[in-house]
């Protein structure tokens, strides 16, 4: 017997049907760009992994991505943060290739190689992704390129741009054949533009960080936004009158995040060039170091916070705004939270750019160094206050040994120390926070059913060693090796070391360079960059190429034509840190500072007060005997769930974190084969709800992995 049902109640269940698939595909869906959503928000409303049964994650799958030869030195930690779009996971090895992977089973589907054989590869933050109807596309940038790619079968599309791809050389000031613009954090969407920031040298003679969006579709660039601002654009009379012509950085390198509703963009900009001396550039220097509100369709102006004026500490923004909300005074307001390297976070109303707490002008040292004019005051928020120490004394240096602590005692007595913006001096200065932060690139967690932003943070100190350039760097003599060693120095010894050993973590070695790679793709690195290292291109003279090729591969015969520079010839002052990015140490190699060196951070956005602190990390041979963790330099963020739970790695000890959000407690944790420096997302399938972050590379597997937990 066939059943009759009223009209009525047929058109109810077809309602219900398409509101039930529009659900399930917004479930599903919960991690679509790079730190979750268009808000930058690095939270998943997911909770099936909860409090209570955390302690039974396991590792379900492991992708490895297979694109570095076995015995090659294994890459360094990733930084991609995974895009799952419809059951496909989409994410970026440390070689810059693309992979599209089966969310539920780490099974490859394709891969896209975007660099040639040889092309120096830099580190990557993610892809992004955009569709209109069936046109589906990974929009993607490697080397001097952004691309798009077909999410379906990873293949350029050749309508966009020149065969799929547009040259971001073209359309900044400077020559494209003389500058490397390239992109650390993948761009934001807006309807049908891709809004993309920069990655530039932070050096003399760095171009400068335009904003750009460009059509996802054809490639066509539709705005641009000039970071140092021209004659009659707002904030031209903060720089000296011809600096748009000669100026630098001042770019995105860290993300933005965007109000799709509103149609606003809010970018994080960077410091301008060079960080620490700025003589070139007297002035408040519109818009370094701004949270910065654009109309997101057309790139005009609204509005302005800078964070540091006149910036000569690379006080970068490093990390995208968070769009937030919270409750004050009885309402709920829209804002904006940004975490910075020298340890604010400041709270901006998102529809006007002021801040929601006071923030009060205060007066801060002046600057030695000749023809500096530093900012008279800074902007010092009251509330919430600092995540991370901002002044130290004697009592905070550490004493593992009485030589040891002898030293460092000399030196904290021998240089400029003046607290929070003591300016770069030829005596030395202690700089806390110190340039990898405070707040570095993973960038803040919010929890919006709680108002909770959650913030990670580094407490370590460095040295800066200021030296006049033009008599630190003098060549000796008239060969090319020679006036190599002096540019390696200049620009390479702060993080590969002057044994070139490489100073920092996750710096390789240069030694014994030449069994490696070539002479040619040496120098296409220097140009274009690779790792953390910006591309130089434009910022070293043809002659300085040649003489650090020689200086690398060990040609101490070689000679240069071009003529030394004589004791008369006029030369401009120009200052420089040779010692930045380097924690400052006692001579056995410790930490010159006393732990906690890293911290996680609970902030109740609607008081203004932070309900804990916890240390991340542990340095064992360092911590002292029942006492708590030291915490660990690290850069990535949290990811913070619906299901009470805090996500976090990142640090040397190979830990992966669950943390309780309303306590601070860790209740799971497990060690991961390599270091990990990318943050962790999380997204469902078939019911099963995922949590997946990019791991480095170890001797087995130089090429790095993906690895996904979820419950048995």
């Amino acid at each position: 017997m066939r059943i009759q049902f009223p009209l009525y109640i047929g058109v109810l269940l077809i309602l219900l049907l398409n509101s039930c698939t529009e659900e399930s595909k917004e479930i599903s869906n919960t991690w679509t760009s790079y730190k979750a959503d268009a808000k930058a928000s690095s939270y998943s409303p997911l909770d099936q992994i909860n409090v209570s049964n955390v302690g039974q994650l396991k590792n379900v799958w492991t992708f490895h991505a297979n694109d570095v030869p076995n015995g090659e030195e294994p890459a360094a930690s990733s930084q991609a943060n995974p895009i799952i779009i419809d059951g496909v996971m989409y994410a970026n090895s440390r070689n810059q290739t693309v992979y599209a992977i089966n969310a539920a089973t780490g099974e490859q589907v394709w891969r896209y190689v975007a660099l040639e054989e040889g092309e120096p590869s830099a580190a990557s933050r993610g892809v992004t992704y955009w569709e209109d109807g069936d046109d589906k596309r990974i929009l993607y940038s490697a080397g001097n390129y952004l691309m798009a790619i077909n999410a379906e079968t990873g293949e350029l599309v050749p309508t966009f741009g020149e065969n799929g791809r547009v040259n971001l050389n073209v359309g900044v000031r400077d020559n494209p054949e003389e500058i490397s613009v390239t992109l650390t954090t993948p761009g934001s969407i807006f309807k049908d533009l891709v809004i993309i920031g920069s990655r530039l040298p932070d050096f003399y003679g760095a171009p400068p960080g335009y904003v750009r969006a460009y059509n996802s579709k054809t490639g066509e660039l539709v705005w641009t936004f000039h970071t140092i601002p021209h004659p009659g654009e707002p904030g031209y009379e903060t720089w000296p009158p011809d600096a748009y012509k000669y100026a630098g950085g001042v770019n995105c390198w860290a993300g933005m995040a965007i109000d799709t509703e509103k149609g606003v963009v809010f970018l994080a900009l960077g410091s301008p060039s060079y960080d620490f001396y700025g003589a070139d550039r007297i002035g408040a220097n519109l818009y370094g170091n701004c949270v910065l509100a654009l109309d997101a369709a057309t790139g005009a102006y609204k509005w302005h916070f800078q964070t540091v004026h006149h910036d000569i500490w690379d006080y970068d923004l490093p990390a995208p705004p968070t769009l937030v909300t919270l409750q004050k005074d009885g309402k709920e307001i829209e804002a904006v939270a940004q975490t910075t390297k020298h340890g604010f976070v400041f709270i901006l109303d998102r529809e006007t750019g002021e801040s929601l707490y006071p923030v009060e002008e205060r007066k801060v040292p002046a600057s030695n160094l000749p023809g500096e004019v530093a900012y008279e005051t800074q902007p010092f928020p009251i509330k919430p206050e600092p995540f991370v120490k901002q002044f130290m004394t004697e009592d905070d240096l550490n004493h593992y040994s009485d030589a040891d602590h002898d030293s460092i005692l000399k030196t904290f007595r021998s240089v400029r120390y003046e607290g929070l913006f003591t300016p770069p001096d030829l005596k030395g200065t202690i700089s806390l926070p110190a340039t990898r932060g405070g707040a570095n690139w993973g960038g803040s967690a919010y929890d919006p059913d709680t108002d909770y932003l959650y913030i990670r943070g580094n407490n370590l100190p460095e040295i800066q060693t200021i030296v006049d350039a033009d008599e630190h760097f003098k060549a000796q003599n008239n060969t090319r090796f020679e006036l190599g060693r002096v540019t390696y120095e200049k620009h390479c010894v702060a993080c590969h070391g002057a044994d070139k050993k490489g100073a920092m973590e996750d710096v390789p070695s240069l030694v014994d360079l030449k069994k490696r790679l070539s002479e040619n793709e040496t120098l296409l690195k220097i140009q274009q960059g690779g790792g953390k290292m910006p591309g130089y291109k434009g910022v070293i003279t043809a002659r300085e190429e040649n003489g650090i090729i020689a200086f690398l591969f060990d040609m101490k015969d070689a000679t240069i034509d071009a003529p030394k520079i004589t004791d008369g010839e006029e030369k401009s002052n120009r200052f420089m840190n040779i010692t930045p990015y380097r924690t400052w140490s006692d001579p056995s190699g410790n930490p010159a500072m006393k732990a906690p060196w890293n911290t996680l951070n609970a902030l109740n956005l609607n008081t203004g007060e932070y309900d804990w602190q916890i240390p991340l990390g542990n340095d064992k041979k360092l911590q002292e005997e029942g006492g708590p963790d030291t915490g660990l330099l690290a850069r990535s963020g949290p990811m913070v769930t619906a299901g009470g739970l805090i996500f976090i790695s990142g640090a040397a000890d190979k830990k992966l974190w669950a943390i309780d959000k309303k306590s601070g407690q860790v209740v799971w944790e497990t060690e991961l084969p390599a270091a990990n420096n990318a943050n962790v997302c999380s997204y469902v399938l078939d019911g099963k709800q995922y949590v997946a972050l990019s791991v480095g590379g170890t001797k087995e597997n130089p090429s790095g992995s993906i690895m996904a937990f979820a419950l048995p």
